[in-house]
C-alpha cells in the first residue's frame, strides 16, 4: 500500500551510536537536558520510522548536549567528534540514498574545529551541525570568526541546534582549554530544558550572529534554524529597531536583516508547530503570516529519536492537515521535499572569501 503521507526529506533527525551513549553516561548526561532518558536509537529503527512517515532521506546530526561534553578536556571533545562524524560518514556510505549528515565540530577549540571541517568535508558531510553555544561561547562570538569564515568560503550549510544556555568562564571565552561554564537556568531542573530554554537559546544565538556581524560577513552560509525559529520571530522587530531608539546600542538595518532572513535562512518544522486539528492554527501560521516568510524557506524535521516513533508519526499526520490549510499542493511539495533537495544540492565548494562589511 502507498504511504498516505507525502514524501519528504528530514533535515532534523539525530543519531546516537553506542559510544556516544557511553560518553553521555560517563559525563553525567544520562538524562540529557533534563529529559527522562537517553532515547533508544539504531539505524534499523531509524529506517523504520522513515518508512512510516515516508521520509526519503534523513540528514543525521548529534543533538544536545553535543560532542563537547568535557569542559576542560579538548582532546576528549576532539576524539568524540571525530568518532561521531566517521560513524555518520560510514552510515551515509552504506545507505547513500537514505542518509546524509551534518558534521559536528569540537568547539570551542577553533584549531581543532578547522581541522575537523576538512576531514568531514572529505568524508562527504552535507554541512555542519553547530550548537547555539559551547560551554557559554555562543555562535557569533569573535573567537569563532575563523570557523565561520572557513564555512563561508565553502558555501556551507549550517544546521543550528539549541542547547542549554550557559555563561562562559573566563578561560572558556578563549576557546582553547576552558574551565567550564555556569548554567543559566533560573528554574534549575524544574523543567526539561527543551520545553522553552531551547527556543530562547536559539533566538539568543541568532540575534548574536546578527549583532556581531557574522551574518554580514558570511553571505555564502545557509543557516537552518530549528523549531520554526524558536522565539526569534516576535523579536525581529525589537532587536533590529532597538539601536535606532536607544543611544549606544549597535543599529541594525531592519530591511537588510529581513532580506538576509529570506536569502540565507531556512526554518525546520520540528516540534509542536500546530495546535492539533485547528485549521492550521499555531506557531507556524503566526510565523509565515506575521512575518511574510516564504514557503521556500521551510523544511521538514522530525527530531527523531528525541521525538519518539509514535509522536513522530502523530506530528507528521498533524502537519499534513495543518499545511493543507496554509499552502497549496505545489508549495507543500516544496516544503516537504523540494526545498531540502535544493539545499542538499548546494555542494560545498571553495569560493573567494567575501569582503568584511
Amino acid at each position: 500500500m502507498s504511504n498516505p503521507l507525502p514524501a519528504r526529506i528530514d533535515v532534523h533527525s539525530h543519531f546516537l551510536p553506542h559510544f556516544y551513549r557511553d560518553a553521555l553516561i560517563e559525563t553525567g548526561n544520562s538524562h540529557p537536558d533534563g529529559m527522562p532518558a537517553i532515547p533508544p536509537w539504531s539505524p534499523t529503527a531509524h529506517r523504520q520510522i522513515m518508512n512510516t512517515t515516508n521520509v526519503r532521506k534523513s540528514i543525521l546530526s548529534i543533538s544536545s548536549p553535543g560532542t563537547h561534553l568535557w569542559p576542560s578536556d579538548p582532546a576528549a571533545r576532539k576524539s568524540l567528534t571525530r568518532e561521531c562524524n566517521a560513524y555518520a560518514a560510514n552510515l551515509k556510505s552504506d545507505y547513500p540514498d537514505e542518509f546524509g549528515f551534518w558534521a559536528s565540530l569540537p568547539l570551542p577549540n577553533v584549531h581543532d574545529a578547522l581541522e575537523e571541517i576538512e576531514r568531514a568535508r572529505e568524508e562527504g558531510a552535507n554541512g555542519f551541525a553547530l550548537m547555539t553555544n559551547y560551554h557559554g561561547v555562543y555562535v557569533g562570538d569573535t573567537v569563532l570568526d575563523p570557523v565561520f569564515d572557513r564555512l563561508n568560503e565553502l558555501n556551507a550549510t549550517v544546521f543550528l541546534h539549541p542547547g542549554a544556555p550557559c555563561i562562559a568562564s573566563m578561560n572558556a571565552s578563549v576557546g582553547i582549554d576552558d574551565a567550564g561554564a555556569t548554567a543559566a537556568l533560573p528554574f534549575g531542573n524544574r523543567y526539561p530544558i527543551p520545553i522553552f530554554e531551547f527556543l530562547y537559546d536559539t533566538s539568543r544565538a541568532v540575534i548574536n550572529m546578527f549583532y556581531s556581524g557574522t551574518v554580514d560577513r558570511c553571505p555564502n552560509i545557509k543557516f537552518i534554524i530549528p523549531h520554526v525559529g524558536g522565539t526569534l520571530p516576535p523579536l525581529i522587530t525589537r532587536f533590529t529597531a532597538f539601536g535606532s531608539l536607544v543611544p549606544g546600542v549597535k543599529p541594525l538595518d531592519g530591511d537588510k536583516v529581513r532580506q538576509q532572513m529570506q536569502d540565507q535562512f531556512y526554518f525546520d518544522l520540528a516540534g509542536t508547530i500546530f495546535d492539533g486539528d485547528t485549521g492550521g492554527r499555531g506557531q507556524l501560521k503566526a510565523f509565515v503570516e506575521g512575518w511574510d516568510i516564504s514557503y521556500e524557506s521551510l523544511l521538514y524535521g522530525s527530531d527523531f529519536p528525541f521525538t519518539n516513533a509514535g509522536a513522530a508519526e502523530m506530528l507528521a499526520n498533524r502537519m499534513r492537515d495543518g499545511l493543507e490549510h496554509l499552502f497549496d499542493e505545489e508549495q507543500r511539495k516544496a516544503i516537504y521535499e523540494g526545498n531540502g533537495r535544493r539545499l542538499l544540492e548546494r555542494n560545498m565548494s571553495e569560493t573567494r572569501p567575501s569582503s568584511k562589511n
